[in-house]
């Protein structure tokens, strides 16, 4: 007879630490050479979308020369312009889109804080709620567009 769990036994990951955890290892199908970032879209604790950072569909993969910026020696945060790379956000959303899927009043859970580029699709695409884990270039200009587009964002801390 197996012994009945008493509650406190098992450690069960609240919903934030469940998600942020399945996002590392979406993270890691990644394929930009310099950073591996994912998203997640959740509706009513149900993944509906994931996305992670690399080069469009049917492009060579960053790391196998597609995004010329990627492979060159430019200094983390320059020449942004020239990077093909979407970002994980983008591309959550754009999967999304391209299987039929509404996003509208869903969460959006990503490992670093959005751009501004990312914010503006998140508010457009009707996503009501962000929680990131890592602050990157967050700047105030997003955070403002966030509230004042009634997004909630906030930084998830691990327990």
């Amino acid at each position: 007879m197996v012994p009945r769990m008493t509650q406190g036994t098992i450690k069960r990951p609240d919903w934030d630490e469940y998600f942020m955890d399945i996002a590392h290892v979406v993270s890691k199908r990644g394929n930009c050479c310099r950073r591996k970032v994912a998203a997640l879209i959740v509706s009513d604790r149900r993944i509906i979308s994931t996305g992670y950072n690399g080069t469009p569909r049917g492009i060579d993969n960053c790391f196998e020369g597609g995004c010329p910026r990627c492979a060159s020696d430019a200094p983390s945060g320059s020449s942004l312009g020239e990077c093909i790379c979407a970002h994980a956000e983008e591309n959550a959303i754009a999967q999304a889109a391209y299987h039929g899927i509404a996003v509208k009043d869903s969460m959006l859970y990503c490992i670093l804080s959005p751009c501004l580029m990312c914010t503006k699709m998140i508010i457009n695409a009707g996503i009501k709620e962000v929680v990131y884990e890592t602050e990157y270039h967050f700047t105030e200009q997003a955070r403002g567009l966030f509230t004042t587009a009634g997004v909630v964002c906030r930084q998830f801390t691990r327990p």
